[in-house]
């Protein structure tokens, strides 16, 4: 009897045990995901006990600031992180190695590669596929007609791309046939280096400890932008513009010709309704393309507490529900074997820029910033005199040595 009295005590005093409280974790984006973000954040924490608590940060601040967090111990449990980044932070041993989770995940092998290098530091998982734009070639289907182009058939080649241009130029007045920023290093990676792989060749060694910048493809792709800006092809501002006007030249509706991102589509949809646009993608010299894999990583920081939150807000992120929340508000999706499904309610040009993601490339550095992004640093110095200067020789030889210099003393891969 009092063996029995005594186990209904127990049970009632668990039935009386307060629920395991939910738990909330803290995660990070830059500004740029402000739009997607957010409404996945909302999504998971109305179906989810546990909890996630967001930070949004400007752009310029993200990097430095989540560095000096780390270093002080007050980092946030997780961060939506540039994807270029990645390297630098696995480097610095500031994320959490999640090699074993990340292999575990049936769709592991469908998740966007270009993502998966970059998280990965010396055979070791740091970061997994998060958001994603692509690079694409942009036309204006309107000047085309007028200029007595295709308006549906983009250009598949460089002698397309400079021919179109140039009769879309001559239709005259404030209308110009070609725009890309010259003096902004993140836009031309993103959209110039495309037409040099897709003709064969490429800027770093795979594993980022080479810079290879003197080839022939690069010196063709130069060639090809100084013959447009020869020949007046190219608004003059272009010279200066440091990535301000990146969209905004061909949202105007007087270019005829621009390199731009998958984000163009929604922003020229919303934005810009009246702008009539194709969509296809960045060619090599002879044909064939190739495009840049951008977006965000979704990185652990080490140590964290809350890797359980974590991980199963990032499960519901690669759910159906989750990718076609990104997709609908601003990233592609970056998981290839669910893509068509989740775009396959919007604009069908995003099948476009997904095709372009999922075969896309993003150069593998430990100091990516010092090398790409940088002001100051050899290919923002390198692309504005070769597009515009007078000694293309010594431009390149200049940011050969600077690069290869920068890589050295850099840890490695």
């Amino acid at each position: 009897m009092k063996t029995r009295i005594a186990a209904l005590a127990f049970a009632a005093s668990i039935f009386a045990m307060p629920a395991m409280a939910a738990d909330t974790a803290n995660i990070w984006v830059r500004a740029d995901g402000s739009n997607f973000m957010p409404r996945i954040v909302d999504a998971f924490n109305k179906a989810h006990e546990n909890q996630i608590k967001l930070d949004i940060i400007p752009n310029a601040e993200i990097i430095p600031k989540y560095g000096a967090a780390a270093a002080g111990g007050t980092a946030p449990d997780a961060l939506s992180l540039d994807l270029i980044y990645t390297p630098a932070f696995s480097a610095a041993g500031q994320l959490e190695d999640i090699t074993d989770w990340a292999k575990s995940l049936p769709y592991f092998a469908s998740l966007s590669p270009a993502h998966v290098k970059t998280g990965t530091y010396k055979g070791r998982i740091y970061g997994l596929p998060f958001s994603a734009d692509s690079s694409v070639l942009i036309w204006n289907k309107k000047l085309f007609k007028q200029a007595g182009l295709d308006p549906e058939k983009g250009p598949a080649n460089w002698a397309e791309i400079e021919a179109d241009a140039e009769k879309v130029n001559a239709l005259g007045g404030d209308i110009k046939g070609f725009y890309f920023s010259g003096n902004c290093g993140g836009c031309n990676i993103f959209t110039f280096t495309p037409l040099i792989w897709a003709s064969g060749g490429d800027i770093l060694s795979e594993d980022g400890a080479k810079a290879t910048l003197d080839s022939p493809q690069l010196r063709g792709a130069i060639d090809l932008y100084r013959s447009m800006v020869k020949k007046d092809l190219v608004p003059a501002g272009a010279q200066t513009d440091t990535g301000s006007n990146f969209f905004a030249a061909f949202a105007a509706g007087n270019i005829g010709i621009s390199p731009s991102g998958a984000f163009a589509i929604g922003a020229l949809n919303t934005q810009y309704p009246d702008v009539d646009y194709g969509v296809t993608f960045l060619p090599g010299k002879d044909g064939g393309w190739s495009s840049f894999a951008g977006g965000d990583n979704f990185v652990v920081t080490k140590g964290t507490t809350k890797l359980a939150v974590v991980k199963e807000f990032l499960d519901f992120a690669y759910s159906l529900e989750g990718q076609t929340i990104l997709a609908k508000y601003g990233s592609l999706p970056v998981r290839g074997d669910i893509a068509k499904e989740a775009l396959k309610d919007l604009d069908p040009r995003y099948q476009i820029a997904a095709e372009a993601m999922a075969k896309g490339r993003t150069p593998y550095s430990v100091v990516f910033n010092d090398l790409i992004n940088s002001a100051n640093g050899p290919w923002t110095q390198m692309v504005n005199e070769v597009f515009f200067g007078d000694d293309v020789d010594g431009a390149i030889a200049n940011a050969q040595e600077t690069m290869q210099s920068i890589i050295d003393q850099a840890p490695q891969k």
